[in-house]
């Protein structure tokens, strides 16, 4: 995502440190591969904010395909995987963030059910870029 924006702490934090900043909280990696290359990723991980709502929320992070196979299919394939894996974790909702100039991720998300969360509703963050945040809750699906 560099063509959009720079990598900040948190990017560089959880890419150069997988096992501490995702595996080791609880999270998942999925990565979509074809022809043995890597051509998408994503992760699923506790929240870095609990709304301690009483549900049990996971956050998709590092979400991605690669740039030149864009439109083929492979992020719903990557977030088809994220959803099934917050499932088989027992979460009841999957919140996530982004920014609005990524108009094909934002409509991926709407189209698997995430929601807008309102002004009201929005979330602490670390990161400068992101100005739309979204939730899915499980059991409305």
């Amino acid at each position: 995502m560099e063509e959009y924006f720079v990598l900040e702490d948190s990017d560089r934090e959880q890419l150069e440190e997988l096992e501490a900043s995702i595996l080791g909280k609880g999270g998942q990696i999925v990565v979509a591969e074809q022809d043995g290359l890597v051509v998408g990723t994503g992760a699923i991980l506790p929240p870095h904010h609990d709304p301690d709502d009483g549900r049990s929320w996971l956050e998709i992070v590092k979400m991605a395909a690669r740039k030149d196979l864009r439109g083929m299919g492979i992020g719903r394939t990557v977030m088809d995987a994220l959803i099934a894996q917050a499932e088989a974790m027992d979460a009841d909702a999957i919140w996530l963030e982004t920014n609005a100039d990524l108009k094909a991720a934002v409509r991926l998300y709407e189209r698997s059910g995430f929601r807008h969360l309102g002004a009201d509703e929005l979330w602490p963050t670390p990161y400068a870029r992101c100005n739309v945040q979204m939730v899915l809750l499980l059991g409305d699906r």
